[in-house]
């Protein structure tokens, strides 16, 4: 990629915070984390897009947001089981909180394993227990590894009615990467349907604008200039916000950094 100027670095920051799903995924969150999270989604230089956390956070989440912020919410996470029955219910608590957004991790054993119809089976009955609500899919492609299976998995997920393929729970030692991205933004603008709507969500180890400006830069390139809002672009993080004020001109050194987050 060539080198960056300020101009383009400022414009990135300024795409990736309003694209920005803004995560805190701690075992241990509280209500107090949250109140947190939602404060900082809320910055001098604009909203963020959403925030992503637990389903049993999500109400409480909702209720201290503006409207126009987002709340998404995860389930079958992070371990991607097969049980249809434990991700339909993350996903009715979802519902049930008043959150906007689903953020469903792909059975991706079983994917390695060849058994596309779990695989069908879960997001399908996912799609079906949100209706109306953003779903994104996480492929967990640093599990998957090939670009063969990170292919069948956006497939998959796209044939089920996803609204976003998102790259990565954040949780496995690879998470998103270049490689990765350029498979998953080539299914989408295959796609005989979701090429004209479906969108795409970095998540894990994206902590600077610069890091930001790759994923923007490729999402353009598969998916159109137009596509870089939050309609179709999306990056999951924690810590990116603190990189992306300080490009913009913000202080900050005493901005917290959010543990648990991509």
């Amino acid at each position: 990629m060539p080198a960056t100027g300020s101009q383009d670095l400022i414009t990135s920051a300024r795409i990736a915070l309003a694209c920005l799903d803004l995560t805190s995924l701690n075992d241990a969150d509280t209500e107090a984390d949250m109140a947190r999270l939602c404060q900082r989604a809320q910055t001098a230089f604009g909203p963020v897009a959403a925030v992503c956390v637990w389903p049993r956070l999500a109400a409480f989440a909702r209720a201290q947001l503006p409207v126009h912020i987002g709340v998404a919410a995860v389930a079958n996470f992070p371990h991607g089981n097969a049980d249809v029955a434990a991700a339909v219910r993350d996903t009715v608590q979802i519902v049930q909180a008043g959150a906007q957004e689903v953020d469903v991790v792909l059975p991706y054993q079983a994917l390695m394993a060849g058994d596309d119809t779990t695989v069908t089976q879960l997001l399908t009955a996912v799609r079906q227990a949100c209706p109306g609500l953003v779903l994104k899919v996480i492929l967990e492609t640093g599990e998957l590894q090939t670009p063969k299976l990170i292919q069948r998995a956006s497939q998959l997920a796209l044939d089920a009615g996803a609204d976003f393929l998102k790259t990565s729970t954040g949780k496995t030692p690879v998470n998103a990467t270049p490689e990765a991205a350029q498979v998953m933004l080539a299914c989408i603008a295959a796609h005989p349907h979701a090429k004209h709507h479906a969108g795409f969500k970095a998540s894990g180890g994206i902590k600077t604008a610069q890091d930001a400006l790759m994923y923007e830069a490729l999402t353009a390139h598969y998916l159109g200039a137009a596509a870089l809002t939050a309609k179709r672009f999306r990056i999951g993080a924690s810590s990116l916000l603190g990189d992306i004020e300080a490009v913009l001109g913000g202080q900050t050194d005493d901005s917290p950094t959010l543990p648990g987050g991509y």
